[in-house]
């Protein structure tokens, strides 16, 4: 299987709680690299589910990050 070339950078700015459940989570899956995990977690995202087959779902709904509500 070819990768496609990365022809296009992506800046994001994230607060350091973000930053942290980023590498909670590339740690705890084995991605190498902070932006291989931010890569993974958009293909996450955009492939997911709901329960009821729709494609709308929250982060929280599968675990990246807590639910504010306690």
């Amino acid at each position: 299987m070819t990768i496609p070339k990365r022809t296009y950078r992506l800046q994001i700015m994230l607060n350091a709680q973000e930053v942290a459940v980023v590498d909670a989570w590339r740690f705890e899956n084995r991605i190498p690299s902070r932006s291989d995990a931010v890569r993974e977690l958009l293909r996450l995202g955009r492939d997911v589910r709901g329960p009821s087959g729709e494609q709308r779902a929250r982060s929280v709904d599968f675990g990246v990050l807590d639910s504010p509500i306690a």
